[in-house]
């Protein structure tokens, strides 16, 4: 370490011989002295013992000479054996069942062995001691072995000293399995399991490493006073059912929940006590998380030159973070705000830029993509608050239109050929003045994309963790005590992950959609309501009595529930990711509306951009698709 020291040769890979073998063995077993005269005295024991007791105690003398010459024969060869499967050079305390696995392999290879070595002399080493001998051995060292295992729950019982908190388990699978042995292993962590609960009846009245399965997982409330928990471990994170009816009965019981990590992360060691979280609204959201395969995104990214815009912001930030790690050849990352850019790169790895610069200047973006020259283009930037929009057309006009109108221009210009905006549900059937402008934006990339090149919109749902959104509002207003506000109790919105809406960017960037829109199979909606309610029992409070839910009334522009999909447009193909067959305005047309929508923002008149975002951003049912412009 530190310098330039001496290092073993190593053999050329695929050419390791015995000899290798022997002096790595040797090396294990020179530490292991003791364990190897221990394992070398049990074989001893054990075969003098299994031939007395096939004599029946009378071992006839013309035996004892032949014996004489096996014993320290066999003795070797178990030991090398042993040492050559890897059963020295060990910490046994941790061992598992890969360990148990060598000391396996050792038994059968001894086994083997003895019966054409000592079994066809005359006379001969009878057969039952031969092939009996080595597993028997092999008990033995498994008991030495696994002892501090074996025995660790006499010496530290259950709950024995009254210390640590007890804690019930919900999931009796592998990763609730791997969760109650790192607590009998780490004492230290203060975690002592009591009870465990699974909806499988086969686990019920069952003990799962000395924890008794005590019903499902209806049963908790019951459990956790009869049994005196002070914590519940979700063991089934993936499950958004089960979740929701942890937290509830934890809430009534006021007992926190926390998230074991998932089952992968144990059965690839990764796994850990001290990575478990608390139970978040997105674990109740009641949608399975969508999984895509990364082999194409990252075939796509790796050694290009990617743009993003937006890229300070909630989705363009992540976007940026896991974009640098599939090796892009450049990465530039650009928004108008300084702060939000600077965060952004932060932590960022691999070659990339912050360039400050705003979507709604084009003679800026020209000479950024000219010096650039970005094959992929992820265009994230936009104003995305309904109410505020609403009061402030112009500012959405400009940004969410006419910014990109300037990003796809100066896009085609460099011939980037890939480009993917980010859009909304609120553009289908558009209701709001921001979910009119980002109509317009689909629009705008449909039309005037080059022929041939794969230039798309996505739209998502509500992101869970994005600035603005539901969520992290809520969040604030309980943190404050309350009111938490509520538009309508009827109110319905879809919701999906921040990772999960930047793989969904990513994905759309490499499939083979040309001029396309794309959605994400959102499942069920989620009633804002009911959310508020959850998010308020999460931690610990009651709604109603501890905080208020204030009914505020639909605000303009909003929707009781949102759709995918407008009028005249229909979903195409099936699977996590569907295309829609949009409703597309002739060029003619979006020209016109560009050029009436950049007249009255730049006269700073928001009634007239709502009158005109009105009028073009509700096109006629089954308007033919134009070609590809030139």
């Amino acid at each position: 370490m530190g310098g330039a020291g001496h290092t073993t040769p190593r053999p050329p890979a695929g050419r390791t011989t015995i000899g290798n073998r022997l002096a790595v063995a040797a090396s294990r077993m020179r530490g292991d002295i003791p364990l190897v005269v221990l394992d070398a005295l049990l074989a001893a024991l054990t075969y003098f013992m299994l031939f007395q007791m096939r004599f029946d105690l009378d071992v006839p003398s013309k035996y004892w000479h032949r014996f004489a010459i096996f014993v320290p024969a066999v003795i070797v060869l178990t030991v090398l054996a042993t040492g050559l499967w890897g059963g020295y050079g060990r910490t046994w305390q941790h061992a598992s069942i890969d360990e148990a696995r060598r000391i396996a392999l050792a038994a059968v290879c001894v086994a083997v062995l003895n019966v054409p070595l000592f079994g066809l002399g005359n006379p001969n080493i009878p057969l039952l001691v031969l092939v009996l001998g080595p597993f028997v051995v092999m008990v033995l060292q498994g008991l030495v072995r696994f002892q501090s295992r074996l025995f660790a729950f006499r010496r530290n019982p259950i709950g024995a000293d009254g210390s640590g908190l007890r804690v019930a388990v919900v999931g009796a699978g592998v990763t609730g399995a791997a969760a109650v042995r790192e607590m009998q292993r780490s004492p230290h962590a203060g975690l002592v399991a009591v009870a465990m609960l699974d909806d499988d009846p086969r686990l019920h009245r069952r003990t799962m490493l000395g924890v008794p399965v005590l019903g499902g997982v209806d049963d908790l409330a019951a459990v956790a006073r009869d049994r005196d928990v002070h914590q519940v471990l979700l063991a089934v994170s993936d499950n958004a059912e089960v979740a929701r009816r942890v937290a509830d009965q934890a809430a009534v019981l006021g007992l926190p929940v926390r998230v074991l990590p998932s089952t992968s992360a144990w059965v690839n060691g990764q796994g850990s006590l001290r990575d478990v979280r608390d139970l978040g609204i997105e674990d109740l959201l009641g949608r399975e998380q969508v999984t895509l395969d990364p082999a194409p995104v990252r075939d796509l990214i790796h050694g290009r030159r990617v743009l993003v815009t937006g890229a300070g912001g909630s989705i363009g930030s992540v976007i940026a973070r896991q974009v640098a790690a599939l090796g892009p050849e450049r990465l530039v990352l650009l928004d108008h705000d300084e702060t939000h850019l600077h965060d952004a790169s932060e932590g960022l790895q691999g070659r990339f830029e912050t360039v400050l610069a705003d979507v709604r200047d084009p003679i800026a973006l020209d000479r950024i993509f000219s010096r650039v020259r970005p094959d992929i283009v992820f265009h994230a930037a936009a104003h995305k608050h309904v109410p505020i929009l609403e009061r402030h057309a112009c500012e959405a006009v400009r940004t969410n239109v006419l910014g990109t109108v300037n990003v796809v221009d100066a896009a085609r210009r460099v011939n980037a050929t890939h480009f993917v905006a980010i859009s909304t549900d609120k553009a289908a059937d558009p209701s709001s003045v921001m979910g009119a402008t980002k109509w317009l934006a689909e629009q705008v990339v449909l039309t005037r994309a080059p022929a041939g090149l794969r230039y798309c919109a996505v739209r998502f749902g509500n992101v869970a963790g994005s600035r603005g959104s539901v969520i992290p509002t809520f969040q604030r207003q309980i943190a404050a005590g309350g009111p938490v506000t509520v538009t309508d109790p009827r109110m319905t919105r879809w919701f999906m992950s921040i990772d999960e809406a930047v793989r969904l960017v990513l994905q759309a960037a490499a499939t083979g959609a040309d001029h396309a829109v794309l959605a994400l199979q959102m499942g069920e909606q989620v009633n804002v309501y009911e959310l508020a309610e959850r998010m308020i029992r999460l931690v610990g409070r009651r709604p109603g009595s501890d905080i208020e839910i204030l009914i505020t009334g639909v605000r303009p522009g909003e929707k009781l529930a949102e759709e995918m999909i407008g009028p005249g447009e229909t979903f195409v193909g099936d699977g996590p990711i569907l295309g829609i067959e949009p409703v597309v305005m002739s060029p003619a047309d979006l020209e016109r509306a560009l050029t009436r929508l950049a007249s009255v923002v730049d006269a700073l008149d928001d009634d007239a951009a709502r009158a005109t975002l009105a009028e073009f951003a509700a096109p006629a049912v089954g308007a033919p698709r134009p070609p590809a412009a030139d």
